[in-house]
């Protein structure tokens, strides 16, 4: 438990919640974000508030520190390892979103690739024991077949994100195959929960159902996805930083590189319908609903075949979509 993790996009969504469980774990953990305004500084703000409140509560302050800096600068990159030795780092930093890609390629290769390159540079120059990645279900691009296997060609992006987190996949195995560099990627499906990223489906929709507005809903409403609750992303996340691999899974392979890929997401995907009467019932109004056709670089069904990360680690998500949906519509009325 005296290990030292660094953790990249601390301020995000899954690295507030990632960070605040390795905190009260007894893990001495250093966090880093650039905190760019994609979506609303105050958001990430508040997030690193409540991390520094609750350090402070417990007693533990001195088991936690933040830092402001991009990982694509790659000096100020290195200061932080200069400074610390880190047993574990885990990558959560990355431009996020699919459609923003079509209009700002140059913050996903920035992020995405450069400063993902200039993390591995530091974790092979201070040796260290374990690193852990997100990567995203939007590499399985127009898959036909369902549920989405690790084992599935992925070669077919559709959107330069997904193109992207192909590429750290790639990267981070010939890191792992050259310096010796346990790796871990996890393909994550439609993460949700409070303190959620505002660009993402549930808040948008959560925010106009609430203000009696209309909804976009694309593709006619014949969407499907594998929404993932937060808590089980940590959950799922917390065995991973357990037990590096060993061993890899992939079977055809010769490689020696200890590197393994999973899907971390629910098993169940959900419908547009559903989901939407989720946050209807938990907001008690009713949704005004706009039908739109595909937009370009989404996907029409999301689906995570778990059966390995099931396997190796016990995973085993247990929050129903009803369930999540209502969690966050509580803290969303809370915050706003």
């Amino acid at each position: 438990m005296s290990k030292k993790i660094l953790v990249t996009g601390s301020a995000g969504f899954i690295g507030f919640h990632l960070t605040k469980e390795l905190i009260l774990k007894g893990f001495n953990v250093t966090g880093i974000d650039n905190l760019n305004d994609y979506y609303d500084v105050k958001l990430k703000k508040h997030r690193l508030s409540l991390l520094s409140k609750f350090a402070d509560l417990n007693n533990i302050v001195e088991s936690y520190s933040f830092h402001q800096l991009d990982i694509s600068n790659k000096e100020n990159l290195e200061g932080i390892f200069n400074t610390d030795k880190f047993d574990i780092v885990i990558n959560l930093a990355a431009q996020a979103g699919v459609r923003y890609s079509l209009d700002n390629p140059a913050a996903y290769v920035d992020s995405n690739l450069v400063g993902f390159v200039n993390l591995l540079e530091c974790c092979r120059h201070s040796q260290i024991g374990h690193f852990i990645f997100a990567s995203s279900s939007s590499v399985y691009g127009m898959n036909s077949k369902q549920p989405f296997s690790t084992n599935d060609n992925t070669d077919y992006p559709i959107s330069l994100y997904a193109a992207t987190k192909k590429s750290n996949e790639l990267i981070a195995h010939s890191y792992s195959h050259l310096y010796n560099i346990p790796c871990t990627g996890l393909r994550f499906f439609t993460v949700y929960g409070p303190l959620g990223r505002p660009d993402m489906a549930y808040y948008k929709f959560t925010k106009k159902i609430d203000n009696g507005e209309p909804i976009d809903v694309y593709n006619q409403g014949k969407m499907k996805r594998d929404f993932t609750y937060i808590d089980d992303i940590v959950s799922g996340l917390m065995q991973v930083i357990s037990f590096p691999p060993t061993t890899s899974t992939n079977a055809y392979s010769n490689s020696q590189a200890l590197f393994n890929i999973y899907n971390i997401g629910n098993n169940n995907p959900i419908t547009l319908d559903r989901f939407i009467k989720a946050i209807e019932d938990s907001l008690s109004k009713k949704a005004i609903k706009n039908f739109l056709p595909m937009q370009d670089g989404d996907v029409p069904i999301t689906y995570a075949d778990i059966d390995n990360f099931i396997i190796d680690y016990g995973f085993k998500p247990n929050t129903s979509i009803e369930k999540g949906i209502n969690e966050f519509v509580q803290w969303y009325k809370s915050y706003m």
